[in-house]
């Protein structure tokens, strides 16, 4: 039985592949069981749906492509599948089909988990504990602390699922034939371009806001709809607060983050998804606080993303730097405040800040502290600095829309990779 939101999701999915047909694309859908049933929570039980994703779903494709390719109908020439599936150059391999990986986060992770080796050789893999120290030795990357790398790539890290599945992913990334990167040329020109020495890669994002031109929701979950509330603000006078789908954190960063919206004064529009601390069921947010904040704050389970950071009375976005969520702040050019916490987060942080200059960072200590979060909202949304973010973040975002329109970086590097895959299975 499908959920209603997991229905629409359907429906739009349908509705998506009969447009696609009825273009002149011979487009199927079909589905892999993952083993596991509907009602299964696989983001509570992350370690071991993903250790069974890694285990026994490679035999499923196995069979699954296995299946297609017995068909005396079939045309199957290619495999695109997300490189944290390591099992993709094996599959690819045994058919005699091409390998494509996909890669959904910044080029510059890919670059630094490429690179291993030389991380490695140089003493920075396995990372040690509280050393900071800049790297400049990686190929198209000019300089990155430490302390931005990804966490799974630390010393303590070294038994975890997320090491286990990231290093193996990245060894076998290098039998690919082609790369697909969620990130658009002019973003990543210098990374795209020494990752080019070592195999045919190919930037055609942001593909996330292609789904919002073609109107096919991303979402599984029920969405509040928060633009009647949004029209009763005034121009850049909200800040939009999420920490993703799927990162967890703790009691004391809400409730610091609450008491600093409080003191803020500013209006804002809070996502808490169920489950977003690590010890569910417990009441996470200060006595009494969604009394207190009246109508200048909303807080909601889950919401269009893009339709609030595309909102006009929405003037920044206090963010955990997922890729997605980043691209999309920039697709509608909402400065950001950084505040990641695990997977590629750090290393996005450093593009936002660092290197695009278009957000800030929350915090630089261990703990933080409300007060400082009212001081970095205010910094944001008022003032000097957010002016000269804005000024930045509508270049990119020009960038981004310019990638995907005719004749686009991301346009033009598609086409080119179907040319090269062309070539490839037909010589």
């Amino acid at each position: 039985m499908l959920s209603k939101s997991q229905s629409t999701n359907t429906h739009n999915e349908i509705n998506f592949f009969s447009e696609a047909r009825k273009s002149g694309l011979d487009i199927r859908y079909m589905t892999i069981n993952d083993g596991f049933p509907l009602e299964f929570d696989r983001l509570n039980n992350y370690d071991e749906f993903w250790t069974s994703l890694l285990q026994d779903f490679p035999a499923r494709v196995d069979k699954f492509i296995g299946k297609i390719l017995q068909s005396e109908q079939s045309m199957v020439t290619f495999l695109i599948a997300d490189t944290f599936f390591s099992w993709l150059p094996t599959i690819a391999k045994k058919y005699n089909i091409v390998n494509v990986s996909f890669f959904t986060e910044p080029a510059l992770v890919f670059s630094l988990g490429y690179h291993l080796d030389i991380l490695r050789e140089n003493g920075h893999y396995p990372l040690k504990e509280n050393v900071v120290e800049e790297i400049k030795y990686i190929p198209g990357v000019k300089s990155i602390s430490t302390k931005e790398l990804m966490h799974y790539l630390k010393e303590g890290e070294l038994e975890t699922l997320q090491h286990i599945a990231s290093t193996r992913a990245f060894q076998e990334v290098k039998k690919a034939d082609f790369v697909l990167h969620n990130t658009v040329q002019e973003l990543e020109s210098e990374t795209l371009d020494e990752l080019n020495k070592k195999q045919p890669n190919y930037a055609i994002g942001p593909l996330s806001n292609f789904l919002t031109k073609i109107n096919v929701t991303k979402s599984m979950w029920s969405e509040s709809d928060c633009t009647k509330w949004l029209e009763s603000k005034p121009l850049d006078s909200v800040l939009y607060v999420s920490f993703g789908s799927l990162v967890k954190t703790n009691k004391h960063l809400i409730q610091e983050i609450a008491y600093g919206l409080l003191l803020s004064q500013v209006n804002f529009i809070w996502v808490i998804r169920e489950n977003i601390v690590k010890l569910d069921g417990i009441d996470i947010l200060p006595d009494g606080f969604k009394d207190e904040i009246g109508d200048k704050g909303l807080i909601i389970p889950w919401c269009n993303q893009i339709s609030v950071l595309s909102n006009p009375a929405v003037g920044g976005f206090l963010t955990h730097c997922g890729w997605n969520s980043t691209i999309e702040s920039i697709w509608c050019s909402t400065p950001m405040i950084c505040y990641p916490i695990e997977y590629d987060q750090p290393a996005v942080r450093k593009l936002v800040v660092d290197d695009w200059k278009i957000g800030i960072n929350l915090y630089d200590g261990d703990l933080i502290h409300r007060d400082e979060v009212a001081k970095k909202i205010r910094i944001l949304m008022s003032g000097v600095c957010s002016l000269g973010l804005k000024q930045e973040i509508q270049k990119l975002k020009n960038v981004l829309h310019k990638a995907i329109e005719k004749d686009g970086s991301s346009e033009r590097n598609f086409d080119k990779f179907v040319k090269d895959l062309k070539a490839k299975i037909y010589t």
